[in-house]
């Protein structure tokens, strides 16, 4: 860490161009333990009969409270912005079943 003018350390993030591409999901799987949260992001594709898991995430209770708080303020500012996002039932897309979901971590 590094410090700015005012003696506040800085922290410098430093992102990598693969990463900066970022990877596409229209899915997310979220199971979790007493110690862990565990988040797959999914792509799954019109008329295919397999989804394919393109990066999971594994992040503290604290850490995933953390970012469903900083989710809620970044949508509440986008709304502000642009209008209310629409949910939107969409035919022909499959949804799974969260009631009997058994996912592995």
């Amino acid at each position: 860490m590094e410090q700015n003018g005012n003696g506040q350390k800085q922290l410098q993030i430093e992102l990598k161009e693969e990463t900066a591409q970022g990877v596409y999901s229209n899915l997310a799987m979220i199971t979790h333990s007493s110690s862990e949260f565990v988040m797959d992001f999914i792509s799954i594709l019109p008329g295919m009969a397999k989804a394919q898991v393109k990066s999971r995430v594994i992040m503290s209770p604290e850490h995933a409270k953390r970012l469903l708080m900083a989710l809620q303020d970044n949508i509440a500012k986008y709304e502000k912005a642009f209008g209310i996002i629409e949910m939107k039932g969409q035919k022909g897309t499959y949804i799974p079943p969260m009631s009997d979901f058994h996912g592995e971590a």
